[in-house]
């Protein structure tokens, strides 16, 4: 509101769930000079690192990180910065000893590669780019498999929200007998009595991601619940998508 006071700010932080690129620029537009930033991290990690962005269009989630931090293949080897290529986002040094009374989860989770160093991987897909720093992709736990390709649902949840008429938005695979799952995507609107169409989704999504990406259904809710931290409820959006109850 135009009578609120807000001279003193000079940071706006999120660290529970990533700002979109949308949400930061918009802000950034509102109140220029006020530096906007992500931190990342993870219960098993601790705080890891923060987001690149610097002013000027929001990069996404690209993060510069502790000396701790690295991007692992799957031979547990560090991926080459620049390459390309994609691995598990890791931390080595003072990390958890395993997850209280279960082995299995703390075996999956907690790895020790070739040379003897012991590393947890939270469950992130990510890459090392030239500059050393690292972008995140997103959990493999809610990434699509459509086609034999790889989708992960932050990168389509980034796109929505930038249209202009999406309030929130989160992204789940649904069951597809072509290509196996199909992006379905469950969105808020602004304005509940103007709701944008799919089409409308397709057009403006194919602007900013791959065909094979853009969301082939839609989904209109009132509100999309998050939890304590402000993460999606992808359980909660995979029962909406499949038409089961909420």
């Amino acid at each position: 509101p135009g009578d609120v006071d807000i001279s003193s700010v000079v940071s706006i932080g999120s660290g529970g769930s990533i700002l979109s690129p949308a949400i930061k620029d918009h802000l950034r537009e509102q109140l220029p000079g006020v530096l906007v930033m992500d931190s990342f991290g993870a219960s098993e990690t601790g705080a890891a690192g923060a987001v690149l962005d610097q002013g000027g269009p929001a990069q996404g989630p690209r993060f510069t990180v502790n000396a701790q931090m690295t991007v692992l293949d799957e031979d547990w080897r560090p991926v080459v910065p620049g390459s390309g290529a994609r691995g598990m986002l890791a931390r080595r040094g003072h990390i958890p000893l395993g997850y209280w009374k279960d082995d299995e989860k703390t075996a999956a989770t907690f790895i020790t590669d070739p040379d003897g160093v012991r590393w947890v991987i939270p469950g992130d897909f990510a890459t090392i780019e030239a500059d050393n720093t690292i972008t995140l992709f997103g959990r493999g736990s809610v990434c699509i498999n459509s086609g034999g390709e790889k989708i992960f649902p932050e990168e389509v949840e980034a796109a929505l929200k930038a249209h202009p008429g999406v309030f929130d938005a989160v992204v789940v695979g649904v069951p597809d007998d072509r290509f196996g799952e199909r992006v379905a995507a469950i969105v808020t609107a602004r304005d509940a009595d103007a709701p944008p169409t799919l089409d409308e989704l397709q057009a403006f999504c194919r602007l900013h991601l791959a065909g094979y990406k853009v969301p082939r259904e839609l989904h209109l809710t009132g509100t999309i619940p998050r939890t304590p931290v402000g993460k999606p409820d992808y359980r909660w959006a995979k029962r909406i998508a499949l038409g089961e109850p909420a």
